[in-house]
């Protein structure tokens, strides 16, 4: 999902005859991607807070320290 999308294609689709179709097609691409990314993000965030919930209710610290190393790295890519 993550894409990667310069602002240098972007001027290019604006540079071109059918300016506002194919930059309105970027543009719109862009944004559903960034609100995929967001949808998918919070997600996986709900999920592992279950999970470590479920962890510290079965007392598996094994578990907890994993979910909880993986929802820090989650915050940690998304900013």
């Amino acid at each position: 999902m993550d894409k990667y999308y310069s602002y240098a294609d972007f001027l290019k689709a604006m540079g071109r005859n059918q300016t506002v179709s194919e930059a309105e097609k970027l543009l719109n691409e862009i944004y559903m991607d960034l609100f995929l990314n967001h949808v998918h993000r919070e997600q996986r965030k709900d999920r592992l807070l279950t999970l470590i919930d479920h962890a510290l209710d079965q007392k598996d610290k094994g578990s907890f320290v994993a979910y909880a190393n993986e929802l820090s790295q989650l915050q940690q890519d998304s900013v």
